[in-house]
């Protein structure tokens, strides 16, 4: 079964259109027991949140027993204010909150000899399967997995098995996956799909989660004012949906630029970006077309930390963002096994980097400027910052500021940037 539907008004689907889409999916048969794994709030413009709220009704209307598991990988769980902005009026004892360290089962290994073959020889260890124990769990006869597909900085594209083995994934796959990505090279996959490790989750679907009845919801979405463009939705069984939605979103969430980018205003809204983690994204998605040499500002005043959790911001304040060669370099001393036990760790540290190529500015209200600054980034004060690159004043693109030319972004969570000079 495969569902698409595509948006021809530019204001993406209507919420009418996307519900009909979604009753069409249940209509051929009734469920006892059925669990969905929408993303957490990080991915709230994903409208994945509207989605899962029109299964739940339409699901426990029917008679079927729902519990919704958040695919939160290493985040944090889903705080109340969040859950009702995203997920609306569902009950709130039906969610359940993954420990991607204790939650977890092994369901399989995806083996050495593949890994090296689809990494070039750059990675030559096979790779643990885990997944939370809900999805293995046989009561379930329908496990529903929406979620947005939109370029990645460890994928190429994110979501659909990425959702399951990262989403609610253990601790291996979560670490390998990051450091293979890091290892093979992000600017040789953001916005692609057939990524090595797209196909290590595809490996991994097709031999261990084939006899579990998995539904993939996925949209294509933007965001350009705040406000959920849904501009496709693509509803299936198998991984053809995946491959449909790559192309609308490499159409719909990729910008090209005329040329590379010297001074760039990237703003992180407080709701969704807490953490230099999460926040990075305004590193990873505009490396691409920023210049050698030029700047990127990040007004970030929610960002209040390093790490989702006590141990990676431990970790990103003691190596921290030093730039490929110097974190491999500390990854592979023996004497830092902290590092080695938490790859997705050192993942994180290499893409928060620029490389040297272009300045990285954390504009904060909450982190100190000795704190900012102990970990390879340079600091400013949100206040001030804010006053000369006000986001209210801004619009998306090419701005002038007292002179100077600035590329401006509002959430860069929702797209990739590339100069067309440098592709």
């Amino acid at each position: 079964m495969e569902i698409y539907r595509i948006a021809e008004n530019p204001k993406g689907l209507s919420e009418e259109e996307i519900r009909e889409a979604l009753f069409e999916a249940l209509e051929e048969k009734s469920y006892k027991k059925v669990l969905i794994l929408p993303p957490d709030f990080t991915r709230y413009h994903s409208n994945a949140g509207f989605i899962t709220n029109v299964l739940y009704h339409k699901l426990t209307e029917a008679g079927a027993e729902v519990d919704i598991l958040p695919a939160l990988g290493t985040h944090e769980a889903v705080s109340d204010e969040q859950r009702e902005k995203m997920f609306g009026d569902i009950p709130k004892d039906v969610f359940l909150v993954h420990d991607w360290r204790h939650d977890v089962v092994k369901i399989g290994e995806v083996p050495a000899s593949y890994i090296e073959e689809i990494t070039e020889g750059l990675w030559k260890q096979p790779v643990s399967v885990e997944v939370n124990k809900k999805i293995m769990d046989p009561s379930y006869d329908l496990i529903i997995s929406p979620g947005q597909v939109v370029p990645h900085e460890v994928i190429g594209m994110s979501n659909h098995a990425k959702n399951i083995f990262v989403g609610t994934g253990g601790s291996e796959m979560i670490n390998a996956s990051h450091m293979i990505g890091a290892v093979y090279g992000m600017e040789r996959m953001m916005g692609k799909d057939h990524t090595p490790v797209r196909k290590i989750f595809d490996y991994a679907a097709e031999h261990f989660l084939k006899e579990r009845p998995i539904l993939w919801v996925l949209t294509v979405t933007t965001a350009p004012e705040g406000e959920i463009l849904t501009h496709g939705l693509f509803i299936g069984e198998g991984r053809e949906c995946l491959t449909e939605a790559v192309k609308l979103a490499q159409e719909k969430n990729i910008d090209f630029t005329e040329h590379s980018v010297k001074k760039c205003v990237v703003y992180l809204d407080p709701s969704e970006f807490k953490s230099t983690w999460l926040g990075n994204k305004a590193v990873y998605r505009t490396r691409m077309m920023m210049d050698d040499g030029g700047e990127l500002i990040i007004l970030a005043p929610g960002v209040k930390r390093f790490g989702e959790d006590e141990e990676c911001d431990r970790l990103i304040r003691k190596y921290g963002y030093r730039g490929r060669l110097e974190t491999l370099k500390a990854f592979e001393d023996p004497e830092n096994e902290d590092l080695r036990e938490n790859m997705s760790a050192a993942a994180h540290l290499i893409h928060g980097s620029s490389d040297g190529r272009f300045s990285i500015t954390y504009a904060v209200r909450d982190i100190t400027e000795e704190e900012i600054r102990g970990v390879g980034y340079q600091s400013a004060d949100y206040e001030e910052a804010a006053k000369l690159y006000d986001p209210e004043k801004l619009s998306y693109g090419y701005n002038t500021v007292n002179g100077e030319e600035i590329f401006y972004i509002p959430n860069p969570a929702l797209g990739l940037w590339i100069s067309r000079e440098r592709f």
